[in-house]
């Protein structure tokens, strides 16, 4: 990988969104995605004010369980709910 990122012949810049907000979430048994993975997402998007940067552990749960289950609607649903309250239309 040579650190590009390219969509039907242009160039992405993830360093340029800035009118958004970033939830990211990660499952702590997650056996396809390596722990610490999705930081990366808010490392990439630095052009998004830090205050709208969100991240949700999943305790105990794989890569599926994150969004399917008793995890997701008790642990990641809450989370993704108000993520979405908090942000929408600002």
């Amino acid at each position: 990988m040579n650190g590009s990122w390219v969509i039907d012949g242009e160039a992405i810049r993830p360093q340029d969104i800035v009118e958004s907000a970033l939830l990211s979430v990660e499952g702590e048994l997650d056996d396809i995605a390596g722990a610490g993975q999705t930081h990366a997402a808010h490392e990439l998007c630095a052009g998004i004010a830090a205050e709208r940067h969100r991240h949700c552990d999943v305790r105990g749960a794989g890569h599926y369980g994150i969004f399917s289950g008793k995890r997701w609607r008790e642990q990641v649903y809450p989370v993704v709910r108000a993520f979405i309250a908090e942000f929408d239309g600002t």
